[in-house]
């Protein structure tokens, strides 16, 4: 062991010694050696200089904005006393902050345009000058001053797209509002499932517009500078589901279409971008509608409306969209976006 240990401390000397050589030596053979002993020793004396008590400046809190300011309120009983009470005359008279002067001459397709929303949307556009092609599955559309109607288009049948791009016959659009959709009357639970609706459901709200869309723009048939706007619901906000279905019923086909048909519009909104195509998910608010029926006994407390005055809501944002805000999911109510 004293010999290990004489060892060892001859090769600590040797070691030392060698460092301080190098360190001091000038001898041009070595100077190119010393740089890296000097530099580690330079790193020795930083090291042990952190090691040292710094000072520590405390630097003041900013203020960040609100942005749940930017989110209309998930609480529609709430959300509709709260526009009475503040007088919002967005929510309560959309014709104080609505034009229309914009659809004047624009070529726009309506689908499922003969009835309900549909139907308010198509009459809304052809008061203001615009081209209305209004879509529907079977029959004609009771709309005077309309410009065409093109019957047999089923938004969840792929053939039926290649029907409205040959009826179109080369048309230029410049705004299409997929308005067609479907929603079960009966509700849904766990031990009340109905998934062929449920399919049906997503076919028609998620898979439609998409399909409809894609049918346009890949015949060319929308330019940049167009619209995409597809009528969806708050019921897709996953965000909003503990506040909106507490205590059920959870309508499982209903809600998964909508949130599939946000998630479509959104992607939608990144890829048509390039081509200088604006897309807008909007929920046009609670109307009074065939397909709202099932909540008819909540109607007047939660602020429904008229079809005709959510026409006008939508009718609105349509107008405000461009691809500064396209990819948004809007509440048409109050110009308020709802969370994903």
């Amino acid at each position: 062991m004293a010999k290990s240990f004489t060892s060892a401390l001859v090769a600590a000397a040797f070691t030392a010694g060698l460092v301080f050589y190098l360190a001091h030596s000038r001898h041009p053979s070595l100077e190119n050696a010393g740089a890296p002993m000097r530099s580690m020793a330079r790193t020795s004396r930083l090291v042990s200089m952190a090691r040292l008590p710094q000072r520590i400046t405390v630097t003041r809190a900013v203020a960040q904005p609100d942005i749940t300011s930017q989110y209309t309120e998930p609480n529609q009983k709430l959300r509709h006393s709260t526009h009475i009470s503040e007088g919002n005359q967005r929510a309560l008279d959309i014709d104080s902050v609505y034009s229309g002067k914009s659809f004047e001459g624009k070529n726009i397709v309506v689908t499922g345009a003969n009835r309900g929303l549909g139907l308010q949307l198509a009459t809304e556009l052809v008061s203001k000058g615009a081209n209305v092609i209004g879509t529907t599955r079977k029959g004609g559309i009771d709309l005077d001053g309309i410009n065409q109607v093109i019957d047999g288009i089923d938004v969840a049948d792929d053939a039926a797209m290649g029907k409205l791009v040959k009826d179109l016959n080369g048309k230029k659009i410049d705004i299409l509002i997929n308005n067609a959709g479907y929603f079960l009357k009966d509700p849904e639970t766990i031990d009340n499932l109905n998934f062929p609706e449920e399919m049906k459901m997503i076919d028609i709200c998620a898979v439609g517009p998409l399909r409809t869309t894609a049918a346009l723009v890949n015949a060319g048939l929308m330019d940049a500078g167009s619209k995409v706007i597809t009528i969806t619901s708050q019921g897709g906000s996953i965000a909003w589901r503990d506040v909106q279905n507490e205590g059920g019923p959870y309508d499982y086909g209903h809600h998964m279409s909508k949130a599939a048909a946000n998630m479509m519009c959104k992607l939608l909104s990144m890829e048509l971008k390039e081509k200088g195509i604006s897309v807008l998910a909007v929920h046009p608010g609670f109307n009074k509608t065939k397909m709202t029926e099932k909540y008819k006994d909540i109607w007047e407390e939660e602020g429904a409306v008229d079809p005709r005055v959510g026409a006008k809501r939508v009718c609105h944002e349509i107008e405000l969209l461009d691809l500064v805000n396209t990819g948004k999911f809007v509440n048409a109510e109050d110009g308020l976006e709802i969370p994903w």
